[in-house]
């Protein structure tokens, strides 16, 4: 199972004009290919008097599925310069639609290359990349004793403690990174002379969003 990794945060367009051409970049996650092509229908019927909707996403931990559509662009010139978008910036599960309203210019290859690919980047800036870390959630069972001096040393560290249970004793549920396992236990064992029961309950995505 993958741990990191940078993807598109919130859905987004964002519209650009190239030799009175309207380019407007649509981005959104997708983590299955049915829904990336969901998403593309969803956008051509949005804009189905639009001259072109190219595509490209790319799926998968290993980019295993990534596809290109220049929706009757010359071949290479839209879908392609897309998905390359993606890759240059190392994203995964994302889904890129590049609307055209054509202007009456033509503007070559090359042209269509460069607007393509600067509406694709358009998009993504306007939504956001993320950097998603998996991470552990760990029980902490402590005794009542220790509450007070944990939870104030919990919530001053970078571990986001998630919720609070209170049972015989206290039950404090805390994000931590799953490279910093071993670390995350050595600390509480210090701070409770080793009187607390630490334990796995589960793993999750937690986003952060990247400059």
């Amino acid at each position: 199972m993958r741990e990191n990794y940078t993807t598109v945060g919130d859905f987004a367009s964002a519209e650009i004009l190239i030799q009175k051409s309207r380019f407007i970049g649509h981005a959104a996650r997708a983590e299955t290919e049915q829904q990336a092509i969901e998403f593309i229908d969803s956008i051509k019927l949005l804009h189905r008097t639009a001259t072109h909707n190219c595509s490209a996403y790319l799926i998968g931990e290993h980019d295993s599925v990534q596809k290109a559509n220049d929706d009757g662009e010359p071949s290479g010139t839209a879908g392609f310069p897309m998905l390359e978008v993606l890759k240059k910036q190392g994203l995964k599960d994302t889904v890129l639609v590049v609307t055209r309203y054509y202007g009456g210019i033509k503007l070559g290859s090359g042209g269509l290359i460069r607007a393509y690919g600067k509406a694709a980047s358009t998009a993504l800036s306007a939504a956001g990349i993320v950097e998603r870390k998996l991470h552990y959630l760990m029980k902490t069972s402590i005794d009542y004793t220790w509450l007070g001096k944990l939870e104030n040393e919990i919530r001053q560290s970078p571990f986001p403690l998630d919720h609070l249970e209170y049972t015989e004793g206290v039950d404090l549920y805390i994000h931590v990174p799953v490279e910093k396992e071993q670390e995350f236990i050595d600390w509480i064992n210090e701070l409770t002379n080793g009187q607390a029961h630490i334990s796995i309950v589960d793993n999750q995505f937690l986003e952060f969003k990247l400059p």
